[in-house]
């Protein structure tokens, strides 16, 4: 049986919408895309690499592995998240997506992504790790099925924005496992299924 562990990059009041780029996620009227950038360091990319050197396969949401597509693939430039990326098989879970052939290694799991990634779960294979795709992780945390999270949590808050439980999320508890705070100050939280 797989497990399935979440990486998800959020403020102090809980944002989680448009981390990387101005023009990420502008959905809502949402002006502060890239408000991650600056937190970046050495520490922050040490982490995220090792997270990265592990084999597994990704799991996306339609928006999200679309995003990615159009950062990520076709990149030639020796970053070992491109190669990772590029590797891994790619699930991508979604309602309106016709095919998955616009990135190499992509599998499309149409219809319930709840039913779906359970299935997924319970084949051998590889673990699976979803970056960001806040509405899919919503509803499979709701479904019991996420396993681990990797927050990386930021010192700001935004006051709007998407946030990763938006409505309340039903009771799980998780344990912490591990803690690194970057020079920047941001604090990289592992929690594992109690």
């Amino acid at each position: 049986m797989r497990s399935l562990s979440v990486t998800m990059n959020v403020t102090l009041d809980g944002v989680v919408q448009g981390l990387g780029r101005p023009d990420e996620d502008t959905r809502g009227g949402f002006r502060h895309g890239g408000w991650g950038t600056k937190f970046q360091d050495e520490v922050l990319g040490r982490e995220m690499a090792r997270r990265m050197s592990r084999p597994g396969d990704m799991l996306f949401g339609r928006r999200t592995w679309e995003d990615f597509i159009g950062v990520w693939a076709g990149r030639d430039d020796g970053n070992p998240f491109t190669a990772h990326l590029d590797a891994a098989t790619k699930y991508v879970a979604s309602t309106t997506l016709g095919s998955a052939g616009a990135w190499q290694n992509s599998i499309l799991l149409p219809g319930d992504a709840t039913k779906t990634v359970a299935e997924l779960k319970a084949e051998p294979g590889n673990d699976l790790a979803i970056v960001g795709s806040a509405a899919l992780v919503r509803s499979l945390h709701a479904a019991g099925l996420v396993d681990r999270y990797t927050l990386v949590i930021h010192p700001l808050t935004l006051g709007v924005g998407a946030r990763l439980f938006e409505g309340p999320a039903p009771l799980t508890e998780f344990k912490l496992t591990r803690s690194v705070a970057t020079t920047k100050g941001v604090l990289i939280a592992y929690y594992e299924r109690a």
